[in-house]
């Protein structure tokens, strides 16, 4: 995955609380055998009537966010069902952070997998960031990484917490087995100081005998 020290861009405002995944990526368009054509069911059923007509007064059907990069949305964002196609989807669209109170569980780690950043900040702040970028003329922001806070275009700035191995994966284009394989040495070196030390354990598949010397 490309390195990332920041993302920046529109921010659309979603101040709805408890958005689950249901709703971000609803179950017809869960049918395909790849991860390919997702994009078009981000949120469709907040997007579209039931005739396919957009809805007027829906931010992301507004020209103004339509390009928008950055989601400022609710409390829970991304609860319920575990399906990661939501966070998937959400990529496809072109989305590279959402910045919310708190997060669903599993969501938050599907899309640490994915390279979808999730920042957390307190509800005063989402409270203010969602007043500023609600207005076409300030609804640019800017997230660093690095100094982990979120810029505004008026130049206000708001910190967020990060762990550094979600930051490390994140700056250098990580998923989860790219950081394992990043402690590939170690992993080595104690897999065969264990053979080493616990002879009894070790059962040698096929194939394997004299694997570890």
């Amino acid at each position: 995955m490309p390195k990332h020290e920041c993302v920046a861009g529109v921010a659309a405002p979603l101040p709805l609380n408890n958005l689950d995944t249901d709703q971000i990526m609803p179950k017809q368009f869960l049918f395909g055998v790849d991860k390919s054509g997702l994009a078009r069911g981000v949120l469709h059923d907040l997007r579209y009537d039931d005739s396919g007509h957009r809805r007027l007064g829906f931010i992301l059907n507004d020209p103004e966010y339509e390009n928008a990069r950055i989601l400022v949305a609710g409390e829970n964002f991304g609860c319920g069902s575990s399906r990661e196609h939501a966070v998937w989807g959400l990529k496809q669209a072109g989305f590279g952070a959402v910045i919310a109170p708190s997060f669903g569980e599993i969501f938050y780690f599907n899309a640490l997998n994915n390279h979808l950043l999730l920042v957390v900040v307190e509800a005063d702040a989402v409270s203010a960031l969602t007043e500023t970028v609600s207005r076409p003329e300030s609804n640019s922001l800017r997230i660093d990484l690095r100094r982990q806070v979120v810029e505004t275009a008026d130049g206000k700035v708001y910190p967020f917490q990060l762990s550094e191995r979600q930051k490390h994966m994140f700056i250098e284009g990580l998923d989860m087995i790219g950081m394992t394989l990043g402690n590939s040495d170690a992993i080595s070196a104690f897999e065969k100081g264990h053979r080493v030390d616990r002879p009894w354990m070790q059962i040698d598949l096929p194939g394997q005998q004299g694997r570890l010397k």
